[in-house]
């Protein structure tokens, strides 16, 4: 079903321009875009410091990088979502409780290249992508062999990509397209909030539902070798 407009989208949207760095895309086909046009964020301008610079692919609501930076808030985050009625909720989030590391980017994923220098990420977080288990649309996953390339661009030497996730095949799908791309995997576990990793994990809302019913959470961590 698709989203309603959330009402008074527009003035919404620009009463947060302060931490919107990009939106839409540069031109129609998303391929050209990500080839051609260039509109490098320059961190230190933009976050007014230098420090490490994380990114959220598929921020949703906001919950979890606005946990993530009030923990973290020695390092600086970019939250990328497509949707432009999802990533207003996560913006006025953040601007309602004043976190001052988080920028948001309300584009394609396809065309983070126009706007993140390469070599300037030190971890990427892929929280709850959805799966797309047709056959037809994998290479819209965001694990699949087109997007990891991009990320494998954008990540620093040794940079990481976490992924959670609540679907079993899509997870089995992802660890397998991170070791045929280059990335070492450490730290699997099968049942997150069972696991030695629970303790540091931030649990959304749409988390918490989902291990409400007794079903597991899959995470790893991929390496950029």
């Amino acid at each position: 079903m698709r989203m309603r407009r959330k009402r008074n989208l527009e003035p919404r949207m620009e009463a947060c321009g302060a931490i919107l760095v990009a939106r839409g895309k540069p031109c129609k086909n998303l391929k050209e875009a990500a080839e051609n046009y260039r509109f490098l964020i320059d961190y230190s301008a933009l976050f007014g410091r230098t420090a490490p610079v994380e990114l959220e692919v598929g921020c949703g609501n906001g919950a979890f990088v606005a946990e993530l930076a009030k923990r973290r808030s020695g390092c600086d985050f970019l939250a990328v979502e497509v949707c432009t009625n999802v990533i207003l909720t996560a913006m006025e989030r953040v601007m309602e409780e004043d976190i001052p590391n988080v920028k948001f980017l309300n584009i394609a994923a396809e065309i983070l290249p126009c706007y993140i220098p390469e070599g300037s990420i030190d971890r990427i977080y892929l929280n709850f992508s959805t799966p797309l288990p047709e056959a037809g649309r994998e290479k819209q996953r965001l694990t699949s062999d087109r997007f990891l390339a991009i990320y494998k661009k954008l990540l620093k030497s040794g940079g990481e990509i976490i992924q959670k996730t609540d679907s079993e095949p899509f997870f089995d799908y992802s660890l397998a397209k991170f070791q045929e791309n280059g990335f070492a995997v450490k730290d699997v576990t099968r049942d997150l909030h069972n696991s030695p990793y629970a303790a540091e994990n931030i649990v959304t809302e749409y988390e918490a539902n989902f291990s409400a019913k007794g079903l597991p959470i899959y995470r790893a961590v991929a390496v950029l070798e």
